[in-house]
């Protein structure tokens, strides 16, 4: 547990980051604090505001700086207002219709908790269930002690995670026998969609696809994926051979279905890939393979989209009501900067997505562009099959050991022993800017610590790193561009070594017949050069199927808004019934029920499309 004594490196943020000292308040008075009278004497005094409607009582509750977290509960989207008018406006426009109510302390691990995250930093947190008119959630308090001795909220989430009229079909309330068990073709006529249309179209059927699928399938939501491939979890098996999960597999269960507690801890594309296909069977989801959509337009009068679908070469036409992109980040398209003088190298380039396996490179040079994940893996793999393997490197990179990883804020939330369901919902209870500042600390502390060596050693061989954005190391680089890291499986010892050859900052001016020229003018021979340089904007995925026009309604996608929600992924994307679902794993379990309640509220009625804030 981290100290109490104040922390100065804080300054620079006193309102992000309540520290004891921005709250000017003695260190020595926490210990006399009982979290459970505390928490009690706040929760009571909340929940007889909120079914009195006294704002006048409501408000002071909270810090005059703090932030009311909501998904789905008020606002039926994910938003975070900050400060006392901000919070008094939200409740005045949404409180009375929303029916806050039954609101009960929860015990046990989701009970009254004392955390020290960081030296001066010391929060009270508990959870409480509650319902609304149409739904049951669960919210997370975080209270940090004033200057008075009282407490108050410095963050509160609200989130809705059911419908009281449209439960889950899980558990006690899953079917008694299998509905096709008296039918040999009848599981075969749900698929085809033979007697009706899918309300829901996915397209794609990565994890983000079939895990939005799964929650609109067990909602009673009729809901259809189509993918390009021939096989589900082709878009994994068809990556470079030593592409493997970054993160611990305990982070990536998928709803409704955990991993075997005997997978490796790093699990293999390969492995990925055939969990998919068995994770679509075993959940009855409805898929068709080698499918892609022909055309789409969209009915403003009725709402609906009129879809055809090339399914195998025979077209398909359908009305659906809602599309969900699940494509990828970038929607799969390959990024790669036009370089002029292609046409006068003699080797082969290609992009990360076509390199397999560095067997079809022994004894070559290979020029690898590109410095983070992908690219280290490539580069990695060259090495170890003989390759001359040189880097380009276009920008500084955050580099994070495994170990480092798994002892930061991101690693300490999940382990094989702590529930991955309040988990994820911890993950995202805390506002992005307090977040973000104690990161800082955090990345600071793995810097000058556990990857100290590394990364001088990553310096002396001419590697450039830095902490991240604002010194914030992944979480910011995630969310802003979804990438521009590596997260350390052996590569950074290579380049340590030399075996690996870097060239930073000089970019590549054009292409040589031997290799590329950069722009200090020296020439670097190879006789491939793979791009490991990202993906495209998934508007490209939604042109290309919906037309420029539909695309050009769709704002900027990814990113934090200035409230620190990620921008039009999983909410709305500014055209009526298209939908964005991109994610890790562990971000897609949480995020895709989310995305699936606010569907089927839609189309029971319980929302209109106006209601929806984001």
């Amino acid at each position: 547990m981290a100290s109490l004594e104040s922390s100065s490196n804080l300054n620079a943020a006193p309102f992000d980051c309540p520290t004891l000292q921005h709250l000017n308040v003695d260190p020595s008075t926490i210990y006399t604090t009982s979290r459970f009278e505390t928490s009690n004497k706040w929760f009571s005094a909340f929940a007889a505001s909120i079914s009195s409607e006294d704002l006048d009582s409501l408000i002071p509750l909270f810090h005059e700086h703090g932030f009311w977290k909501d998904i789905l509960t008020l606002t039926w989207d994910m938003r975070t207002i900050r400060g006392h008018a901000s919070i008094r406006r939200l409740l005045d426009a949404r409180l009375a219709m929303t029916g806050l109510s039954a609101f009960h302390l929860i015990e046990g691990i989701r009970g009254p908790t004392l955390i020290i995250p960081l030296s001066g930093l010391v929060f009270i947190r508990f959870c409480f269930t509650f319902e609304t008119k149409h739904g049951k959630g669960i919210a997370v308090a975080f209270l940090v002690p004033t200057s008075n001795s009282t407490w108050k909220a410095w963050s509160l989430l609200t989130r809705l995670d059911s419908l009281n009229a449209y439960p889950e079909k899980i558990g006690c309330l899953r079917p008694r026998f299998s509905l096709h068990e008296s039918s040999e073709d009848g599981r075969q006529r749900e698929i085809d969609f033979d007697d009706v249309d899918p309300t829901v179209l996915v397209i794609g059927a990565g994890h983000c696809g079939l895990e939005v699928a799964a929650r609109l399938t067990y909602l009673g939501v009729p809901t259809l994926v189509i993918d390009r491939n021939q096989r589900i979890g082709d878009n994994w098996r068809t990556r470079y051979k030593t592409l493997c999960l970054h993160d611990p597999s305990w982070t990536h269960h998928m709803p409704y279905l955990d991993f075997p507690e005997t997978w490796p801890v790093y699990c293999s594309a390969l492995k990925l890939g055939d969990w998919l296909e068995a994770y679509a069977t075993a959940l009855d989801l409805n898929v068709w393979l080698s499918s892609s959509i022909t055309s789409t337009t969209f009915n403003q009068e009725k709402i609906t989209w009129q879809v055809s679908v090339n399914r195998g070469g025979r077209t398909m036409t359908m009305t659906v009501k809602h599309l969900v992109f699940a494509t990828g980040f970038g929607g799969g398209f390959p990024k790669v900067p036009d370089i002029p003088g292609k046409e006068l190298y003699c080797g082969s380039v290609l992009h990360s997505t076509q390199f397999t396996s560095g067997t079809e490179y022994e004894g070559k040079k290979v020029i690898v562009v590109g410095a983070c994940n992908s690219a280290h893996d490539i580069a990695h793999d060259l090495c170890r099959h003989g390759c001359d393997v040189t880097m380009i490197q276009r920008s500084p990179t955050y580099v994070i050991s495994r170990e480092a990883l798994e002892i930061s804020f991101v690693g300490r939330t999940y382990d094989d022993n702590f529930p991955i369901e309040f988990a994820d919902v911890l993950g995202v209870a805390l506002p992005f800017a307090t977040v973000k500042h104690m990161q800082k600390v955090s990345v600071a502390q793995i810097a000058n610590g556990i990857d100290k060596e590394l990364l001088d050693n990553l310096a002396k061989a001419g590697f450039q790193t830095y902490l991240g954005p604002d010194g914030a190391g992944l979480l910011p680089l995630v969310f802003e561009k979804g990438g521009g890291l590596y997260i350390d499986t052996g590569a950074s010892q290579e380049i340590i070594n030399g075996t690996i050859k870097v060239r930073s900052s000089p970019a590549i001016r054009r292409f040589a017949e031997g290799g590329v020229e950069l722009e200090d003018g020296s020439v670097l021979e190879g006789d491939a050069v793979i791009f490991a340089t990202g993906f495209g904007d998934i508007r490209g995925s939604v042109e290309e199927i919906c037309g420029p026009d539909v695309a050009a309604k769709v704002g900027k996608v990814w990113g934090l808004d200035v409230e620190g929600e990620l921008q039009r992924v999983w909410r709305r994307t500014g055209h009526p019934r298209l939908w964005i679902a991109m994610a890790n794993l562990s971000r897609s379990r949480l995020h895709s029920l989310h995305l699936a309640l606010r569907i089927k509220a839609i189309e029971e009625g319980i929302i209109q499309e106006g209601e929806i804030t984001g």
